[in-house]
This record gives structure tokens, sequence and C-alpha cells, in this order.
């Protein structure tokens, strides 16, 4: 396994972050973000990782526990993130960034903040937008509840969007890590030998060769069906045994694996400067990755500690 050499000062008074606790592969930064990444302390991790993966409080137009920002303010604070997180990654690194969507306050139609975020953060780094993808949750409730569930005239708002940015046009990426199994009509398919080759209505030839050999599974889509519903795993019994509050907005653990294997390989270096739960770290810690997860809310860093199995250790004060 490839290391990145992966160090962090030892905490002090005068600096706005502490190591809250670290793994065999990982570190979990209760602090600031912006000045975590700003902080010249670190610059030698600066252009280490592989891949930057993190759900920024979404742009709500009402405050939720976990703080996001409303409005235009939300789109200056993500944006000036932007050069913050290519500084982060290598030359063929990635940064992945999911965004939820924003209904417009008092009226059934929605935001268009989330697409001005991402786009500034993209245009003004000169970053590639590599491909776009849907998060679908189908088991996510009812919402917005006043124009679904009360006056019925929109139906619910069950996924969240993920942008995959580079700085290269051909960042590091192999698909072959995120192979689904093949359906059973494939697999008969590809058993019996017979494919009807030939021309499309697309105008595409397709040839009986492409569909006959077995790759090991299918190439997945950009629109990834997740359901997030598991009510006793780990994490969640940690925080009730320590009465701690469970991070409101938790994403499915197989959205971090999907990008996780496909953007990096064992002993890569993942960083999440809005780690919450830290899923990140705990789907990192799984693989084989390096992690650095930073949160600004104490209360999320210690419930995060339920994600690992084998006892971690707090970082010891200079």
């Amino acid at each position: 396994m490839r290391r990145t050499v992966f160090t962090l000062p030892r905490g002090n008074a005068k600096r706005p972050w502490k190591v809250a606790y670290k793994t065999k592969l990982g570190h979990a930064v209760h602090g600031d973000a912006s000045a975590f990444l700003q902080d010249p302390a670190l610059k030698h991790l600066r252009g280490r990782a592989q891949l930057l993966f993190t759900s920024p409080p979404f742009p709500l137009r009402t405050k939720k526990s976990y703080g996001n920002l409303t409005g235009a303010e939300y789109v200056r604070w993500l944006a000036a993130f932007g050069a913050l997180f290519r500084d982060w990654v290598r030359p063929s690194g990635s940064i992945v960034i999911e965004v939820g969507n924003a209904w417009e306050p008092g009226q059934p139609t929605m935001s268009t903040l989330p697409t001005k975020a991402l786009l500034e953060i993209q245009e003004a780094n000169n970053l590639f937008l590599c491909q776009e993808f849907i998060c679908h949750n189908p088991a996510r409730l009812p919402s917005p509840a006043q124009w679904v569930t009360i006056e019925r005239i929109r139906v619910k708002d069950s996924f969240t969007k993920l942008w995959w940015l580079s700085a290269s046009p051909r960042p590091k990426a192999n698909n072959r890590r995120v192979l689904q199994e093949y359906s059973e009509d494939m697999k008969r398919l590809i058993a019996g030998k017979r494919y009807k080759s030939g021309l499309r209505p697309s105008q595409h030839v397709i040839g009986e060769e492409s569909f006959m050999k077995n790759n090991g599974g299918s190439i997945p889509p950009s629109v990834l069906s997740l359901s997030n519903t598991g009510i006793n795993d780990s994490y969640q019994r940690y925080c009730r045994q320590e009465k701690l509050r469970l991070h409101p907005a938790r994403m499915p653990i197989g959205l971090a694996d999907f990008f996780i294997k496909l953007l990096t390989t064992p002993g890569d270096l993942v960083i999440d400067p809005f780690a919450g739960s830290n899923i990140t770290g705990a789907s990192a810690e799984a693989l084989g990755r390096r992690w650095l997860a930073i949160e600004a809310n104490p209360e999320y860093v210690r419930g995060s500690k339920g994600r690992f199995p084998k006892p971690v250790h707090r970082q010891r004060r200079s």
C-alpha cells in the first residue's frame, strides 16, 4: 500500500483547531475548516490529497442545528472555499461536493443558490466539471411539507446533486472499482452467447462481442439510488450511550464508498472539511485510505467516534 506522509502538529492554545482523536489511518479534527485549511503549520499536507469529498451545510432558507447559511451569504461563503479545496488536492486529484436543493421562502419554487455556488467554485478556480451525479434517496420523507403533503401541489424532493471537479480534465479514476453485479437478464445473455447486434435507432452500431464479454459487472450510472434508513448502527448506539445529539443530515455511507473507490486507491489521502458525523473517515478507514476529517461542532466530533469499531486515541496535548 502506498502511504501518503501524514502528520499533524500537536495542538496549542493559539491554534484554532485540535485533533480530537486518531485511528490507524486518520485524524478527526475539531475546528473551523477555513482556519484549518489555511494554517501555515499544515503546508506539508497541501497538494497531497487525492480526493476532497464533502457535503457542506445545505443552502436552506431556514436555520438548522448544524449551522447552515442562507441566501446569497451562502454563495459567498462556499465559493470562498474553492481556492482552498484546489490547494489541498493533487494535480491528478478530485473534489466532490454534495449540495442539496433549496426552495424560495414562502412559495413553491426552487432556488438556484446551489447551482450558483457550485458554478462560482468551478469558474473562479478554473476547475473542470468531470461529471454531475444525482444521489436519489427513495426512502426520504415527503418535503417540502407545505407544498407536498399539505397543499399537494409538488412531489417530494428526494435527491441531492454531487459535482465532481478537478484541476485536470483527466484526474485519477477507474470505474472498474465500482462495477455493479450484472442483472439476471445480463447473466443469462452472457451465458447464452446470443445477442442481436447491429444498427440501433440512435445510429450506433453494436457489435456482439461488446456484450458477450464478462467484465466482472456493469458500469454504474450517474444516478445513485441509496437509502439511509438504518436506526441501530454503531454510530447511533454510541451517541445514545453517551447522550450525544445525532447529526441530522447524515449521508448514506455507500455514497462515500462509491467516490472513494472510483477516485482513489489504498494509501491515498481523503479529506472532508465538513465532516459532520465523519462518514467519510469511516468509509476511508474501511477501504484502506488515509483520511483527515474536520468538523466545527464539538458534539458531532465526539459522536463520530462511534463509527470506528476499534478504540481511538485522543491526541496528547503539548
